[in-house]
């Protein structure tokens, strides 16, 4: 077997990936990579990363997630991704941006959305440059995700539902978050409201720890003041790794991805993780964590909040239907699969794939791909 023939198969399934594309500008210093997984059930949506350590493995699986939630979700697309292979902080961040938009023009069944790295403003230049985003500020006629806390959202009314199988109450419940960003705050912000006690929070500077609670709108104004947790006061200051440490009821990762894994899964004290972020958990440790009791709802069920509204918005609806439509079908995929995890054994990863491929792979029989 030849080396492109064993990359081709490490790279692919019945499913997918249809496409893989690396970009590459030199003289704008450029480099990305798309990656349309599976477009049978409609054009593709998915979010755009830019970070620079994105790898192509890395967008292979977050595009995966993307077919699944799509699909999980009943929206009538097919999920990709996409990473940009540089600094979000970076000076040149507008150029690359405009520089990627026109470098996939020709890539009609892939919308992009934010991601991490990326926001409104991204989605704007691209949309500028191509007519095609989603995500868009509200002043392009768009329902801005990370503005209204979409993805935060959605994790907060899964929530509501895995409680009745763990019997958690909401109601003081103490909350751990990994990545206080766009996601992460909003699920402090949602779930606050819920009753939720948020005790813990990191980022890459550190993570801040109050056993009796840190007020979370203080703490999104010292974040989006100062740019870190670390800064907030009423707290004590350790480091991010020390996170795993704390004892909570609830626990989000809401950062990069593969944060719990067989070498710290232990660690985690817990009774639910609502899975923020794509790929969080690796499978071993999502398994050992269902040994343990632990409920973990996989990341494609807990997070769709995000594309759940990108889709209502490509369709060109409102901000008022995109909230309903996030706690209708989160509500409902959450039970669907959690009922099916308990009443057959299963780990709740394979529920949800069993369902969600049976969708994807029905959606291909109509498209002629299998």
């Amino acid at each position: 077997m030849d080396v492109s023939q064993t990359i081709f198969e490490e790279y692919t399934d019945d499913l997918g990936p249809e496409k893989i594309i690396h970009i590459y500008e030199p003289v704008a210093k450029l480099r990305a990579i798309v990656v349309i997984d599976n477009a049978a059930a409609g054009p593709a949506i998915g979010g755009v990363r830019m970070a620079p350590d994105i790898t192509t493995t890395e967008i292979k699986r977050l595009a995966r997630a993307m077919t699944l939630k799509n699909a999980a979700a009943g929206l009538p697309h097919g999920g990709g991704k996409a990473g940009i292979i540089a600094d979000p902080k970076t000076e040149d961040k507008e150029c690359l941006i405009r520089m990627f938009a026109r470098a996939i023009e020709s890539l009609h069944d892939y919308t992009p959305g934010p991601d991490m790295g990326t926001d409104e403003s991204c989605m704007a230049y691209i949309f500028d440059e191509i007519k095609r985003a989603v995500g868009l500020p509200r002043v392009l006629g768009g329902i801005p995700l990370d503005e209204i806390g979409a993805t935060g959202f959605g994790i907060a009314e899964c929530a509501e539902v895995a409680k009745e199988y763990i019997d958690l109450d909401l109601n003081g419940a103490r909350l751990v978050i990994e990545g206080f960003g766009n996601v992460g705050k909003n699920v402090a912000r949602f779930l606050e409201e819920k009753g939720v006690i948020l005790v813990a929070a990191s980022d890459t500077s550190g993570t801040v720890y109050n056993k009796d609670g840190i007020d979370v709108s203080g703490l999104i104004q010292v974040k989006e003041e100062k740019g870190s947790v670390i800064y907030y006061k009423d707290a004590e200051k350790l480091k991010t790794e020390d996170l795993l440490k704390i004892p909570g009821d609830i626990f989000v990762p809401a950062a990069r991805p593969d944060v719990i894994d067989e070498r710290n899964v232990g660690t985690l004290d817990t009774k639910l993780v609502l899975q923020g972020a794509n790929i969080a958990i690796t499978l071993s440790a999502e398994k050992a964590l269902h040994k343990r009791g632990v409920l973990s709802v996989p990341d494609f069920i807990a997070n769709a909040g995000g594309v759940i509204a990108a889709a209502v918005e490509y369709r060109r609806g409102s901000e008022k239907g995109a909230f309903s439509e996030i706690k209708s079908k989160i509500r409902a995929n959450t039970k669907t699969i959690l009922d099916k995890t308990y009443s057959e054994g299963l780990y709740p990863r394979d529920a949800a794939e069993m369902i969600a491929k049976e969708r994807v792979v029905s959606a291909m029989s109509y498209r002629g791909c299998i």
